[in-house]
């Protein structure tokens, strides 16, 4: 009788695993995880303060779970696998700009409207982090809009500040544009805003990259990408969500407008006089984002990090 390789204990480990991951989803019945599906806002815990992250859970089969995942950087993620039972939930991520590790671990118990737990995140640090169900955000009514407001006065800085603090050196207002000529800090509205239409004329150098969030949540890329392939990722997309439907950016140099409308979740962008997104849903957070309190209002954010940009001409109009 012919004898074959032996199998090392790896495999053996491995084998048994992937025989008892069928019945361990047998053993589950239909609405097992009802009370966890859904969008959900995380808040992590670090020593020098919080930052924002966002999990959307979602069935694969009526037994098995799987999501989406936005951290502290970085586009939104797709999570393969979310085990839960008796409460307790578990899931991994790979990394995208996070160093020091391979994946990012968490692990949570439900209570209610509300999850808490632990994450083994950048550097192979644990963190705790506590999470709340993403409002849904429904618009009531279809807006009227007041006289739009200018965000940039044409001479200072005034109504700005710096995302870690008040100095933003790096951004600076001449002839009415204000721009930033390199990487440097986030720059952000001192007013917040719930509803709105935004107006940005703005210019960007080749290869440039910057962004504009909504509320300080949601960014519209800002990017030179003319004439390359649509994508969530590039000009006019709301990063890592919503691809454009069209191309319609210029090449850098050239003076471009932006008009962004956010009621509730929905967002229409008109980049250069073209629609590329229409009343779409936001499903929630982006990477970079200031918080991950999706139902207070928020204010402007310029990427400065990233890229220059030169920008005037920026006003917002609220409802009446």
């Amino acid at each position: 009788m012919p004898v074959g390789n032996p199998m090392t204990p790896a495999a053996v480990l491995a084998a048994t695993l992937l025989g008892a991951a069928p019945a361990a989803a047998q053993d589950r019945q239909a609405g097992f995880a009802d009370d966890l599906l859904g969008r959900w806002d995380l808040t992590v815990e670090t020593a020098r303060g919080t930052y924002p992250s966002w999990l959307e859970v979602r069935l694969r089969t009526e037994t098995e779970l799987m999501g989406r995942f936005v951290g502290r950087v970085g586009s939104v993620r797709h999570v393969g696998d979310i085990d839960f039972a008796a409460g307790r939930l578990s899931f991994r991520v790979p990394m995208q700009y996070e160093p020091g590790t391979d994946e990012l671990v968490f692990e949570g118990t439900l209570r209610g409207d509300r999850i808490e737990g632990t994450a083994l995140v950048e550097n192979a640090e644990k963190l705790r982090f506590t999470a709340v169900r993403a409002p849904v955000l429904a618009a009531s009514r279809r807006a009227e809009w007041g006289a739009p407001a200018p965000l940039v006065d044409g001479a200072d800085l005034a109504g700005w500040q710096g995302r870690s603090g008040p100095a933003a050196p790096c951004w600076e207002v001449a002839d009415g544009i204000l721009a930033t000529r390199g990487r440097c800090t986030d720059l952000v509205t001192a007013a917040v805003f719930r509803d709105f239409r935004l107006h940005a004329e703005l210019k960007l150098p080749p290869g440039s990259n910057s962004g504009i969030y909504l509320r300080g949540r949601y960014e519209v890329q800002i990017q030179d990408t003319a004439g390359k392939a649509l994508d969530p990722l590039r000009m006019g997309g709301i990063y890592g969500f919503i691809a454009p439907s069209v191309d319609a950016a210029r090449p850098a140099g050239e003076w471009q407008t932006l008009d962004v409308e956010l009621v509730g979740r929905r967002v229409t962008v008109v980049l250069n006089g073209t629609t590329i997104i229409d009343g779409q849903e936001i499903p929630g957070i982006t990477g970079g984002a200031l918080d991950s309190d999706e139902g207070a209002p928020g204010p402007i954010m310029l990427q400065g990090d990233h890229g220059a940009i030169e920008l005037r001409n920026l006003t917002i109009a609220v409802p009446r």
